[in-house]
Formats: C-alpha cells, structure tokens, sequence
C-alpha cells in the first residue's frame, strides 16, 4: 500500500466530504497525484466520492447516501448556521422570516439553502391552511451528531459571506 495513498484515505476520514480542490489545499501532494491515488481508492472502495452542486466530494465508505448529501451542505457556513438555528429551537417549527431575521441573511439565501437542505430530506417544509410556510429539522438527532463533523474551511466561508455581501447589496439596491 502507498504511504501517499494512505495519507490522502485519512485526511478524507478526518475531513468526511471534503471536495477536490479542499483535498489539494490540505494536502502536500501535487493534483495530479491525488487525482490517482483517489481514483485507485475509490476503486478499491476505500472511499467514495459524490457530486454535489458543482463538485465533487469524498468520503468514507461507511456514510450513507442521506449523510453524504448532508455533510456536502454542512461544509457552507449558512448552511450550517441554518441548521445550528434549527437545532436550537428543538421540536418547534420556525418560519422562514424567523430564520431571515436571526442569521441577517438575504431570503434569496435562505431559500437557496432550504431547498437543497429540503432535497438532502434534512429539513422539511410544512404549509398550514393559508400556505403560510414553516420549516423545521427532518432528524434533529441525526442531523446533530453529523454535523459536529463538520468545520467549513476559510475558502467556503468566504464563498458563503460574498454571496451574502452580494446579497446585503442587492436588496440595497431595490
């Protein structure tokens, strides 16, 4: 076995979900060889890998589908944030202004961000009699000890706050 390959097997199990190009930032090895040695354990099924949203995430084989979608959207600092509120407010079900006005981000963010959480089946929508929408966690406990996996690195957040500068800008402008 290669010490090369071993080294980038562990920094996918420490970094559950980690993308691509994360993998070359934290890692000491040319693209080229971690292009290589990924492809061989993804084929001996030492890892496996997941597009999701433009990009190509790893991990261990012992995460499920849900758990990959979810670790993929828990790697965006707002994504997490959301979640964090979520979590926070337990059983109850919050609605979307609640959420807007807390984390002070844009709607448009908010919704980006549900849906996918929605589409991972990790937060659900309801609707009352006057289509009224509230959301809430589809498995709080899950949803917990999964993301405590999780740190977003510098690059993502700074992803995540452009867009909402981008956002505090944009509903400026109306």
């Amino acid at each position: 076995m290669s010490t090369t390959r071993d080294e980038i097997q562990a920094t996918v199990a420490a970094n559950a979900g980690v993308h691509f190009n994360e993998l070359v930032r934290e890692s000491a090895f040319a693209p080229g060889q971690i292009q290589y040695h990924v492809r061989r354990l993804i084929d001996d099924e030492r890892v496996v890998s997941d597009q999701f949203y433009g990009q190509t995430h790893y991990y261990p084989p012992t995460y499920d589908a849900w758990e990959r979608g979810a670790l993929a959207l828990f790697r965006r600092e707002t994504a997490r944030e959301i979640i964090v509120f979520l979590i926070e407010h337990g059983e109850e079900t919050v609605t979307p202004t609640a959420v807007v006005d807390e984390l002070d981000i844009a709607r448009s963010t908010l919704e980006w961000h549900l849906t996918r959480l929605e589409e991972c089946s990790v937060v659900e929508k309801h609707y009352d009699e006057r289509g009224r929408v509230s959301v809430q966690l589809a498995h709080p406990e899950r949803t917990g000890h999964l993301l405590s996996k999780v740190t977003p690195t510098g690059p993502e957040r700074l992803v995540d706050r452009f867009t909402r500068l981008v956002d505090t800008l944009l509903d400026g402008a109306e």
